[in-house]
């Protein structure tokens, strides 16, 4: 049983959506992987890490400790912060009694 010319006909443009499709699907997935940090896979399946060698490794240890430091900034930053949010939020005599007993606590 051949294929007629016009079944051929009826059938490209259906065949022709599957295959886009489908690539847009296999390009989708990849970005997603990739966006979400997990290993790309090869022809069986297996998973693929880019291989940075020790370089990579170094570079990722000073970014560590960058990050670190950044955060202990940070943290201080806050810790500021607040002192600063509870001067503008108090009520002025409040305060200028506060200042008052660090100065007499200093004298002492």
């Amino acid at each position: 049983m051949a294929l007629d010319p016009i079944m051929i006909e009826a059938l490209a443009p259906v065949a022709a959506i599957f295959g886009v499709t489908g690539l847009i699907g296999w390009v989708t997935t990849t970005w997603l992987k990739v966006k979400n940090g997990y290993p790309l896979e090869n022809s069986w399946g297996k998973p693929m890490y880019p291989n940075g060698g020790g370089e990579a490794m170094e570079r990722i240890r000073l970014l560590s400790q960058e990050n670190a430091q950044l955060r202990a900034e940070l943290g201080s930053i806050k810790d500021r912060m607040a002192v600063l949010e509870r001067i503008a939020t108090d009520k002025p005599s409040m305060l200028a009694a506060e200042i008052e007993e660090l100065r007499t606590m200093k004298l002492n």
